[in-house]
């Protein structure tokens, strides 16, 4: 018997394209295929922690979508997804320009997962999870994938399911002005609110849309924030029963949860590739949330798999088993060969 989902989540997953070697895509020979998305790397992430998690989307009717699918059922997420015969699985391409910088190309326009609505949502999955989980990537792909994501939270909340909320804005699917206005719709019922310090900027009361005075981001990551700026970011943000939790990369978290705050370091480690590392985090903090640990536990849990989410290639594949987080966590200096 299929075990009742705890989390529930929803967006597109589309085919990846990435080149093991650096250099620019127009003189490397060949890629590798493989699948990526912000709400799948989550559902993998929480179900390799032994959290029950579903994924609902769309993907088109061809050999990427069946790929798409496949990995992430591969991975024991319970899917939930439309087969769509009139759009394709959205795509996107990763490369490394250099060997410190990485690029991401997308090709989603008019995918499968874009044409996202209120229907593709299962009747009861929602009503029964613990934890829905939605990201500011959806709401900008279509009218109508922004209606889905409104629709989930309200029938979530509706049946008593906290609603978890990662901004990952994305400034190539649009401005900070129309994510703010488009998540302003159902904050409200969040009750776990992620994000960088300048994607948390945008949903600031005082100056929707505006950034945080922290130096400037790249296009779609964001900086650490100064810890005298956290406290204000926070409590700007807050609201009852509501944790506000700002991921900072390799200078770890902080959270406001009962009207406390708590921050937690980061850690060291060798990196090969950060894509992924923000949903990892979350992943971290909700499988905690879940396992009844306290905040600063929650916070700890976070910055260990988003962490270990640097150190192997890929958007999931390095998502942590319970046994690499206790080995971090514990601080052990594991044998570089296992034997």
């Amino acid at each position: 018997m299929t075990e009742r989902p705890r989390v529930v989540t929803v967006g597109e997953t589309m085919a990846l394209l990435r080149s093991a070697a650096v250099g620019s895509l127009a003189h490397l020979p060949s890629v590798d295929i493989a699948v990526g998305g912000a709400e799948s790397n989550l559902a993998i992430v929480l179900r390799r922690l032994g959290v029950p998690t579903a994924w609902i989307s769309r993907v088109g009717d061809d050999p990427l979508g069946t790929r798409v699918v496949r990995e992430i059922r591969g991975e024991g997420v319970e899917v939930r997804c439309t087969v769509d015969p009139s759009r394709p699985t959205g795509l996107m391409v990763k490369s490394r320009p250099s060997a410190t910088t990485t690029r991401v190309d997308y090709y989603r326009a008019g995918s499968a997962a874009s044409a996202l609505s209120p229907q593709d949502l299962p009747e009861g999955l929602l009503e029964q999870a613990e934890i829905l989980h939605v990201s500011g990537i959806t709401p900008l792909l279509s009218p109508s994938a922004h209606a889905t994501v409104a629709t989930a939270v309200q029938r979530a909340a509706a049946a008593g399911a906290l609603v978890s909320l990662d901004v990952n804005y994305r400034s190539r699917l649009g401005t900070r002005e129309q994510l703010g206005e488009l998540l302003g719709e159902v904050l409200e019922h969040v009750d776990i609110l992620f994000g960088g310090p300048e994607e948390l900027s945008i949903l600031t009361p005082e100056t929707p849309g505006a950034p945080v005075t922290s130096g400037t981001p790249a296009a779609d990551e964001d900086p650490g924030l100064s810890g005298s700026d956290t406290p204000a970011l926070l409590r700007s943000l807050a609201r009852e029963g509501r944790q506000v939790v700002v991921k900072r990369g390799a200078d770890g978290g902080a959270a406001l949860a009962d009207g406390e705050i708590h921050e937690a370091p980061g850690h060291r480690i060798e990196v090969a590739d950060t894509v992924g590392a923000g949903d990892a985090f979350v992943a971290g903090y909700l499988s905690a949330q879940l396992d009844g640990l306290d905040v600063p536990g929650r916070l700890a849990r976070a910055n260990a798999c988003g962490a270990l989410a640097c150190t192997t290639p890929g958007d999931w594949e390095g998502a942590p088993w319970p046994a690499d987080l206790e080995a971090l966590l514990a601080g052990d200096a594991a044998d570089p060969v296992s034997r």
